[in-house]
């Protein structure tokens, strides 16, 4: 077919669209729906995906550099595959260029008392100034203040520990805690501050303090980890070659390896949003469908009287699907514009959604706009509806041209 041809059918489908006009705009609008409800939640999905792998990213570093006993066996002792030679290490990673920082960290746990009650914690030491510098308001501080580097002998108290042990900051406290050598440590110190992570679990187990003060307490020059921030997300991948290569007796994980959560958040949605993709291409396809079979129907005479003319069945078919790509078309855009519109009106008008199971804080329901998502959505509902089109033309086209013209 010619484009001068291929432009005759194209008007001759686009007149045809026009001879019920009701029936047209029905599916024009539920294809519009469809690609609309398609691409927000396509987007929801995305922006959650971009939220939790910055979250991850931030909380544990775009590489953890440690042993790979670390990750891979349950230590005895605290530190027990904890790395040595940590400040030649980090010298080392902040030489390479796309190293932006390299956080060390030393978990531990054990109990904190306030002399009358004793609480299970799990301890974090931390740089405080590069900590906070790099990874930004991680944490919200609801009384005193953030650790500072060289302040010794002071921790952070999660919101719930420290509701539980009645600890405020200016309180002495007691950190207990087995060594590296399996012998009972402790050392009392004083709360900086009283913080919330938004997950209650946490905030009621969770001590932050200096990485001074958490290795006098362990009685090591150790930490557990490296937490390498790069300069970009998509550094990652290349980058974790690159040491890899250059510490061959260490091991370099992604921040992907190290979150479970988001690995499992992101394969219930893709099942939940694939589901719902599948259900509206569906729906959409059921709809044009519906509506070229009343349109055939109630044009088999037309159509007997142009195969009577000449006109191939496969040229009537072209037609009929040109009919359907056209409805879809107009659906597609008006669905893309609609969902276009609701995710920019929640960037100046933002919804607060309720806090998600087992956290104490809500988000901002955010829809991301991705080219990509709108262009392939788009195609697949003007080639659903075309294919749609065409498939209920195809059986109407090839009846006998007699019959055709003495359809009733």
């Amino acid at each position: 077919m010619n484009q001068p041809d291929f432009l005759r059918w194209l008007r001759f489908a686009a007149a045809n669209t026009r001879r019920n006009r009701r029936r047209s705009a029905v599916t024009v609008a539920i294809a519009a729906l469809g690609t609309a409800a398609i691409l927000l939640a396509g987007g929801f999905a995305l922006s959650t995906y971009q939220a939790l792998a910055q979250a991850s990213a931030r909380s544990t570093g775009h590489l953890v550099v440690a042993r790979s006993e670390q990750f891979e066996r349950d230590e005895d002792v605290p530190l027990q595959y904890g790395l040595d030679e940590v400040a030649a290490l980090k010298r080392q990673l902040l030489a390479n260029d796309e190293v932006r920082q390299v956080l060390p960290r030393v978990e531990f746990s054990g109990l904190v008392s306030n002399g009358d009650k004793s609480v299970v914690m799990m301890g974090v030491g931390i740089d405080p100034d590069a900590e906070f510098a790099i990874k930004g308001p991680f944490l919200t501080v609801s009384a005193g203040r953030v650790l500072a580097t060289g302040e010794r002998l002071q921790v952070m108290l999660g919101q719930g520990l420290a509701r539980s042990l009645k600890a405020a900051p200016g309180s002495s406290l007691t950190l207990l805690a087995s060594t590296t050598e399996g012998a009972l440590n402790a050392l009392d110190v004083t709360v900086a501050g009283v913080f919330g992570t938004g997950v209650p679990d946490i905030d009621r187990r969770l001590v932050y303090t200096d990485l001074d003060t958490a290795q006098k307490l362990l009685v090591t020059p150790r930490v557990s980890s490296l937490g390498v921030f790069l300069a970009g997300m998509d550094d990652t991948a290349a980058a974790q070659q690159r040491l890899q290569a250059a510490w061959p007796q260490l091991a370099v994980r992604t921040w992907l390896q190290q979150a479970p959560f988001y690995r499992s958040v992101k394969a219930l949605y893709d099942r939940i949003f694939g589901a719902l993709g599948l259900v509206i291409g569906l729906i959409v396809v059921f709809v044009v469908a519906s509506t070229m079979a009343m349109a055939v129907v109630e044009r088999t005479r037309e159509i007997g009287t142009l195969r009577a003319l000449g006109t191939l069945p496969g040229q009537l078919v072209r037609s009929f699907a040109l009919e359907g790509l056209l409805l879809g078309s107009v659906g597609a855009a008006a669905g893309a514009l609609l969902a276009l519109s609701t995710s920019l009106a929640l960037l100046v008008f933002p919804l607060q959604m309720p806090p998600p199971p087992g956290r104490s804080e809500g988000y901002p329901l955010q829809v991301a706009i991705d080219p990509t998502l709108y262009a392939l959505t788009m195609l697949a509902v003007l080639l659903l509806a075309a294919l749609a089109s065409a498939l209920v033309a195809r059986r109407t086209v090839a009846m006998p041209v007699v019959d055709a013209l003495g359809h009733a």
